[in-house]
């Protein structure tokens, strides 16, 4: 229920700063983030599905659709690419707003991995959990890049798959002809562990 208040109330806030700033701009310029922040919820759900299922039949789909959109939560940070100074609207709110969308997709992604995280512990292994966790995160950072810089979308994989399949498998195989490929999953991926890593030495209690 905490969980729930908690992102209930992020959620709020963004559509609310959202909403003053297209009144105050008179135009919709910053309404993609309303969808990006709806797919940023997707794979906290589907944790949440998975976390307390019961049957294998509704567990493992869950864990599906959690992986597929689970980029989605991050991927609003790269949404810092559209800031610039739009009048009327000062640069300052822009930020309060890019900053507000941004940390919701982070809390709302980290947040879902911890959920799967202790849900694998629980049923394998602490060691499990946290394997499970890194390599999630780190394709999260693959995702990143696949849907701010090649425009694939999570739900290409079932609409449309072959292009995205192809386009993957063409990096894997040609990785020095891709550098920039690498080196946003390598650094995306170490900056999301690491800020992953921060949550749970935070959330520790002291001994």
């Amino acid at each position: 229920m905490k969980r729930l208040l908690t992102f209930s109330a992020l959620l709020v806030w963004c559509g609310a700063l959202l909403t003053l700033r297209a009144m105050r701009a008179q135009n919709a310029s910053f309404f993609f983030l309303y969808w990006n922040l709806f797919l940023a919820a997707i794979p906290f759900v589907a944790a949440e599905v998975f976390a307390r299922a019961k049957w294998q039949i509704t567990r493992w789909p869950a864990l599906v659709v959690w992986l597929l959109f689970l980029p989605n939560a991050p991927y609003i940070v790269t949404d810092f690419i559209h800031l610039r100074a739009r009048p009327p609207v000062p640069l300052w709110y822009d930020v309060l707003l890019l900053i507000s969308c941004a940390g919701t997709g982070l809390l709302l992604g980290y947040g879902s991995v911890m959920l799967v995280q202790r849900a694998i512990a629980r049923r394998w292994s602490v060691r499990m959990g946290w394997l499970v966790a890194a390599v999630s995160l780190v394709l999260s950072a693959f995702g990143i890049y696949l849907g701010r810089f090649v425009r694939f979308n999570s739900w290409e994989v079932v609409t449309d798959p072959m292009p995205l399949f192809a386009d993957i498998a063409h990096r894997l195989m040609n990785p020095l002809a891709h550098p920039r490929t690498f080196a946003v999953t390598i650094l995306y991926g170490v900056a999301l562990l690491l800020g992953y890593l921060g949550l749970h030495v935070l959330a520790e209690r002291e001994t």
